[in-house]
């Protein structure tokens, strides 16, 4: 019996190669030099978009490797004049991991797409719609396209109906497209073409499919999504493929190849492309960030539910701490300490905040011995309304009481914060990028301002930094925290 495409249009492409793929297989260490000799190939592909900014790469380019985020997205535009370029943004958190103002978020959505985003894919880590209005209007505002996303994830409260409902409330809202954003590859092939039939009835807007290859049924989940009449999917060139990050766009640009979903995408150019990535693959295994666990096929995570690119940073901090051997104890505990927290979708910033509390709870041999702050704060709802109901003991052991809780929209709390960061920051500040720069990473971007600046005062290699301790009290397992938030 044979299968027929719902649509007969061509499905279109996202490629991930200069951000997800590197960040969910390598940490996020690609840096622009090892982009800049492919960029003419991959504009001449005709992809629909390549989806190079946001996530962790504004984190990681000042943090690790000593660029000016803004000057990598205004190189990437120059090199990619035909094709549009999308970035990821955490709604009210921004590219951060707190909830900032909706003066902040204003004017970032305003520099982002001054400074070349076409697309802003806006997603909330708990799906609470009210932590998206303000990106949404913003982007809108400014002449950015609108990809307002569903976290996906599996739970007793999370179903088809729930996420066909949240779609229509986010089309209603201004999304010129929805995407499911499906981190940790939970989405089964006939699961997901049962959702995309569901949302294509429901919703008038296109709908672009985000998955991972992690639990090794990416492909098969791409290939069902088609049939289901999907309009735009997320690939990563092959290089960077498969595992944690997303499954190859050669693969399934091939597969469809003739059908009434052909891609009409060339595959001889990404051949070329391809020729160019495997080298960076290679620099990115030398150096040691590329471990081959990401690669490997894990169907656990469908029971642990943990996202690509926090498995990567998973592994090598608990390296680290020297304590690889706790690896699955681990992720046994991530899902125990996700029902307690109310069943959040894992993505950033809840995947780190439930991963870390999961971490100091086996690595300290008692489960809530120790709440980080970003604990306390999902707890009391600052990051918004959790999903489920939340387990009360724990959250009256983090020392909050029911009447603590915030149940309105958290940044409704924030008074404007734009003038007093410009205020705060105008010593060192040279632009309003740089004032964003500096709100969402004060701990992190004066020291990068600074080494740009004054370059002479580096000119001496820097000492190594001193190894981090290898123990289990508190504060050294709260490090894990700040490596694992670069997703």
């Amino acid at each position: 019996m044979s299968m027929e495409f719902l649509s007969n249009k061509p499905l279109l492409i996202t490629d991930t190669i200069l951000r997800d793929a590197h960040q969910s297989q390598a940490a996020t260490r690609m840096t622009i030099e090892d982009m800049m000799p492919a960029l003419e190939v991959l504009d001449s592909i005709g992809y629909y978009s390549l989806e190079c900014w946001g996530g962790a790469t504004f984190d990681a380019c000042m943090r690790f490797l000593n660029e000016d985020p803004w000057v990598r997205l205004r190189t990437l535009r120059k090199g990619l004049p035909n094709t549009k370029l999308q970035m990821l943004f955490r709604g009210q958190n921004i590219l951060g991991y707190k909830h900032y103002a909706d003066d902040v978020v204003d004017a970032f959505c305003r520099k982002s797409i001054e400074n070349g985003i076409d697309i802003i894919r806006i997603f909330d880590a708990l799906n609470d719609v009210r932590n998206l209005e303000q990106a949404i209007k913003s982007t809108k505002k400014y002449g950015g396209q609108v990809e307002a996303t569903l976290s996906y994830t599996i739970s007793p409260i999370h179903n088809e109906a729930h996420f066909v409902k949240l779609a229509k409330e986010l089309e209603q809202m201004g999304a010129d497209a929805i995407c499911i954003k499906d981190m940790a590859n939970l989405l089964l092939p006939m699961d997901a073409y049962s959702l995309v039939k569901a949302l294509k009835e429901t919703v008038s807007v296109p709908i672009h499919l985000h998955t991972h290859n992690t639990t090794g049924t990416g492909d098969m989940v791409l290939l069902m999504a088609a049939y289901a009449g999907v309009d735009i999917v997320d690939t990563a060139l092959s290089p960077l493929a498969n595992g944690t990050s997303q499954p190859a766009t050669e693969s399934l640009v091939a597969t469809l190849k003739g059908t009434p979903r052909d891609t009409g995408l060339d595959l001889d150019k990404m051949s070329d492309a391809a020729v160019h990535f495997r080298k960076v693959a290679q620099r990115l295994t030398d150096a040691g960030n590329l471990n081959p666990k990401v690669l490997s096929v894990d169907t656990n995570t469908l029971r642990y539910q943990v996202p690509g690119g926090m498995l990567s940073n998973l592994i090598s901090q608990l390296k680290e701490a020297k304590k690889e051997d706790k690896y699955y104890d681990v992720l046994a505990e991530i899902p125990r300490v996700r029902k307690d927290f109310g069943y959040p979708p894992l993505v950033t910033p809840s995947s780190q905040i439930v991963g870390t509390q999961a971490v100091m709870n086996i690595i300290m041999g008692e489960r809530y011995k120790v709440f980080p702050k970003e604990s306390k704060a999902m707890l009391r709802g600052e990051y918004g309304s959790l999903p489920g109901e939340v387990n009360n003991e724990v959250r009256a052991k983090a020392g909050i009481a029911p009447e603590d809780v915030i149940t309105c929209r958290p940044a409704d709390l924030l008074e404007p914060e734009l003038e007093k960061y410009k205020e705060e920051f105008k010593d060192i500040a040279r632009s309003e990028e740089d004032v964003l720069s500096l709100a969402l990473f004060p701990q992190v971007a004066p020291k990068f301002i600074d080494k740009r600046d004054h370059p002479e005062k580096y000119a001496e290699a820097e000492k190594p930094a001193a190894a981090p301790a290898k123990t289990a009290d508190p504060n050294a397992v709260r490090e894990l925290y700040v490596e694992c938030k670069v997703l």
